[in-house]
């Protein structure tokens, strides 16, 4: 193991952090020829609650999670990390998974719709709608909310499960939960004129907006779209510095949409266990310098 991989700090904990940290520890499956790696691993969490796999990754060795400690501001020439209570973790990789936001408030009674953010949520929904199929008996009809990328995956995915899926560009005021004893969590959508759509599944794929404001503090190309401009070994622009999950762009799309979670971990744990550093990436159709 090169010494320039020896601690790395992974600001954020959602799912491609987590992958990455099981894969680094050697709890998943490793390709032929891919050394180990073993030095020490800090996970900057900016939740103060213990979820179980979190706790699950902070019991492996040599890894360390911290909650409620997000990354607030990134040093890169001293290679320095500091959280937002002023706390203050040196490293020689740093990975930044700090996910996206939705970009407009959540919908009234969003939490009765399905939610289709990046490629990992297919799983989730082909689960729910074989529920609504054993429940309708039939062919389920989905509501499908959205105009962008996210909603086009969305759709493909209903329709490769069965789902009749029926796409509205406007946004609706609220989803409908069904009435009081019914096994399906959701009726369908009510607009702010009255007029409503009814369905078997309601799911939101709406637009989100990748959380930047950590990449920025260390100078970091911010893509067109939005994210941390990557390569396609999910380098960013600075060496050193990885990005992955939904904060990250590549191709011009968000890198949720283009890989799984399990998957971005695969390429970043291969960039840094491959002994060299990130190489600084740019491209200059595709990024814009950070502000």
């Amino acid at each position: 193991m090169s010494s320039s991989s020896r601690h790395i700090v992974i600001a954020g904990a959602g799912p491609a952090a987590q992958a990455l940290v099981r894969r680094l520890a050697g709890k998943g499956p490793r390709p032929q020829g891919q050394r180990l790696f073993d030095g020490t691993i800090t996970v900057l969490s900016n939740r103060d609650e213990c979820p179980q796999e979190l706790l699950e990754l902070a019991g492996l060795p040599r890894v360390s999670v911290r909650f409620g400690q997000a990354a607030s501001y990134i040093d890169a020439e001293a290679k320095a990390v500091t959280t937002v209570d002023g706390m203050e973790f040196a490293y020689d990789q740093l990975v930044i998974a700090t996910g996206s936001a939705p970009l407009l408030p959540p919908v009234t009674g969003a939490y009765c719709g399905l939610s289709y953010s990046t490629i990992d949520d297919a799983g989730p929904i082909g689960e729910a709608i074989k529920d609504a199929t054993r429940v309708v008996g039939h062919r389920p009809l989905g509501i499908l909310v959205g105009t962008g990328p996210a909603a086009g995956q969305a759709e493909a995915v209903l329709r490769a499960r069965g789902v009749r899926p029926v796409r509205t560009t406007l946004r609706p005021a609220a989803v409908v939960p069904s009435l009081a004893g019914s096994p399906l969590p959701a009726a369908g959508i009510l607009f702010e004129d009255g007029s409503s759509m009814n369905g078997d599944l309601v799911v939101l794929a709406e637009d989100r907006i990748a959380r930047t404001e950590l990449a920025l503090t260390a100078g970091l190309r911010i893509a067109s779209d939005g994210g941390i401009a990557v390569g396609r070994d999910l380098a960013t622009s600075v060496p050193g510095i990885w990005a992955i999950g939904d904060a990250a762009s590549c191709d011009g799309l968000r890198l949720g949409l283009l890989l799984s979670a399990e998957s971005s971990a695969m390429l970043c744990a291969a960039g840094i266990l491959s002994g060299a550093p990130a190489a600084a990436f740019g491209n200059a159709e595709d990024t814009r310098e950070a502000a």
